[in-house]
């Protein structure tokens, strides 16, 4: 699957693919929400790599023996940067944890809704900060943009 971005940027993700079956099983309301959010994402984001005099980029994600493959070429298939990590980042959030943490956030007499709603914040949140981190040495990431890749 690949959604390209049509804004030009010298520091901007111009299109994401993901190797295919990126999470495993994947339906096609799966496949919709992970088209739906890559998009999102083109539309507003900000990717520099790290000692790179700017793109802009084309983002490939693939799963490989168990870990995450992440290459970044040029809009000319320049490879910038091939780095690969765990497929899931030691201390990346827990689900039940970052729920637990955002209930006291909910007012009472709050909708279960808005409950789930700010747990699954608190999750993007964190995700995107673990995700800046553990990149950082490679690419600086904004807030949004990390947010946006940590779905």
């Amino acid at each position: 699957m690949t959604c390209m971005s049509t804004t030009p940027s010298r520091f901007w993700l111009s299109a994401i693919s993901l190797e295919p079956p990126f999470n495993g099983r994947t339906d096609a309301a799966q496949k919709h929400e992970q088209a739906v959010a890559i998009c999102d994402l083109l539309d507003n984001n900000r990717f520099a790599p790290v000692e790179h005099s700017g793109g802009p980029y084309r983002l490939h994600l693939e799963l490989m023996d168990r870990r995450l493959v992440i290459s970044v070429t040029t809009e000319t298939g320049a490879l910038v940067l091939c780095t690969s990590r765990s497929r899931h980042f030691a201390g990346c959030p827990r689900t039940t944890g970052s729920c637990a943490r955002a209930l006291p956030m909910v007012p009472r007499g709050c909708h279960p809704i808005v409950a789930i709603d700010m747990g699954r914040r608190a999750i993007h949140n964190e995700a995107s900060a673990l995700l800046r981190e553990r990149l950082k040495s490679k690419v600086e990431i904004d807030r949004e943009t990390a947010r946006g890749c940590s779905r």
